[in-house]
């Protein structure tokens, strides 16, 4: 397994490299070398720029490798995580923060971790100006503040993150951020940072060495006063690929950022990964038997969740494995995916701390015609919360060669994303596993049991004894043993127990829905099995 894939705030420690483009042609390192050492840098006046010219300077870049990293001034790059925590950003200093403006624009510190500094710009009236951060921009506390030199230019930032008023007029709330390679966070209302998006995903969870994509440098759409959307473009860079990106964000109870990538190809690409969604799952009710903790569920999502072309719904449940997993899901022309947070119960983690009930569901929405390929869903062991171990992705059907240029369109929302009180399908509200046969048995048969609960929905509204119904399941590589469906009684809920038999080592893909009246009355759950 690729230990780069366990942890994306590991992967974080890669920082975003520095190399953005103001003209057809680099911003000179000799420049930036003098900024790393002296503090005193020369930025580009202001030049035109649009989603055309960012194009247009990621596509020559591409016909040239990848620009080396700038080095930090060394009381930058020897900064320890002791003393990152004690940089606070001056709340005096925020950008746009002028009377009347609804959105507030912070950066991240550059250090630490991220030894990569990102340029950032800001663009008004079809023209681009750097915006510079010193030092005095920062609070450095305690013993730290003897250590850095008073009113230093530096060389970059980390990233970047807007602010809005998003659940209250007087409180302006972190909506977005921008930080560490390709990856980006987003909140809709009521809801805690969690799972992340990246730009791009490039041979994830392969035999070859996984890269991951930065985006090395931000212009930032300066709004008018009273607007509810902002866009921020971005430059993205990578041994295979460079990107120009355009984010457009618009916050509210369901927060949408519609992303356009125009991706460039320097180098062939094993797997290209598309909206490429990444979050962490340690146990839930079909694992829990793994881990001594009292907490019942300790996750950031807990299911994929498709829907294809011809309406009919997919719902994966997330697992923890034993070895690493990958699933595809061969679709055409998908109306959407993503990872969702659908328990929504604080009953159901009773942590106070990290309230994984409030974490955001993710779905991307294609744009346009993408054509057909795969969703591709990997698991990667951990025992750790703190490790994002689930990545799901759009595989292009297409492999892209050295000199293609791909764009393509999507949009994600972020949010709570219950499911639709008018969908027609019955949920899955609840997955349980454990050993096969009836319970007490001294000499339990060699089978793994599977309960699915499927909410609501016309299903629902069916009593308890009709006979027009039926599970409808389909197991490779093994078989069912016993399967049964019946209503728990009071509730909208019906109840499908499967015992499933498998050889040893073997990958069993299961699939399982409840069909009536010719037609499918329940989302389509599927799982995969490798007995142990």
């Amino acid at each position: 397994m690729n230990k780069q894939l366990v942890s994306r705030r590991a992967v974080l420690t890669r920082g975003v490299a520095l190399g953005a483009l103001m003209t057809t042609t680099a911003l000179p390192t000799s420049l930036l070398a003098d900024s790393a050492t002296t503090g005193e840098v020369v930025l580009p006046q202001p030049a035109p720029f649009d989603f055309d010219v960012l194009t247009a300077m990621m596509q020559n870049s591409a016909k040239g490798a990848s620009p080396a990293p700038v080095a930090l001034p060394d009381f930058l790059a020897q900064l320890t995580y002791d003393e990152y925590k004690l940089i606070q950003f001056a709340p005096s200093r925020t950008r746009w923060a002028d009377p009347g403006m609804d959105w507030h624009l912070v950066p991240f510190h550059v250090g630490w971790l991220f030894k990569e500094p990102v340029l950032v710009y800001e663009v008004a009236g079809g023209k681009a100006t750097p915006m510079a951060f010193t030092t005095s921009d920062f609070e450095y506390r305690h013993q730290l503040a003897q250590k850095v030199p008073a009113n230093f230019t530096l060389p970059g930032v980390a990233g970047v993150k807007l602010y809005y008023p998003l659940n209250r007029l007087d409180v302006f709330d972190e909506v977005i951020s921008f930080v560490g390679a390709s990856y980006f966070r987003a909140l809709g209302q009521d809801n805690a940072y969690g799972m992340s998006a990246r730009g791009l995903a490039i041979n994830t969870g392969l035999s070859t060495a996984e890269e991951f994509p930065k985006f090395t440098a931000f212009w930032m759409q300066r709004p008018a006063p009273g607007d509810q959307t902002v866009t921020v473009f971005a430059a993205l860079d990578s041994t295979s690929v460079t990107g120009a990106y355009r984010f457009v964000i618009t916050p509210g109870a369901d927060t949408t950022v519609e992303v356009t990538a125009r991706i460039f190809f320097r180098a062939a690409v094993e797997e290209l990964g598309i909206a490429p969604l990444t979050s962490m799952f340690l146990f839930s009710d079909n694992n829990r038997s793994r881990f001594d903790d009292y907490r019942h569920q300790v996750h950031d999502s807990d299911g994929l969740r498709v829907v294809r072309a011809d309406g009919d719904v997919i719902w994966r449940p997330l697992n923890n494995p034993l070895q690493l997993a990958s699933s595809y899901f061969e679709e055409k022309r998908p109306q959407r995916f993503g990872l969702m947070q659908r328990e929504r119960s604080f009953a159901a983690y009773e942590d106070d701390e990290s309230h994984y009930e409030r974490r955001p569901s993710v779905d991307v929405e294609p744009i346009g015609d993408w054509g057909a390929g795969a969703i591709r869903l990997v698991e990667i062991p951990s025992n750790l919360e703190t490790h994002d171990n689930i990545v799901a992705y759009w595989v292009p059907e297409h492999k892209p060669a050295p000199g293609d240029m791909l764009e393509i369109a999507y949009r994600l929302h972020w949010g709570k994303l219950p499911p639709a009180e008018t969908d027609p399908r019955a949920i899955v509200v609840a997955t349980r596993t454990g050993i096969g046969g009836p319970a007490g048995l001294d000499n339990p048969p060699d089978t793994r049991k599977y309960a699915i609960d499927f909410q609501g929905g016309l299903l629902g509204r069916l009593p308890g004894d009709n006979a027009d119904i039926k599970p409808v399941v389909t197991v490779t590589n093994g078989k069912t043993d016993v399967v049964t469906l019946h209503k728990i009684d009071g509730t909208d809920t019906w109840r499908l127990v499967m015992d499933i038999a498998s050889e040893q080592g073997v990958v069993c893909e299961i699939s399982a829905h409840v069909a009536g009246y010719e037609k499918k009355l329940s989302e389509i759950w599927m799982c995969q099995w490798v007995k142990p």
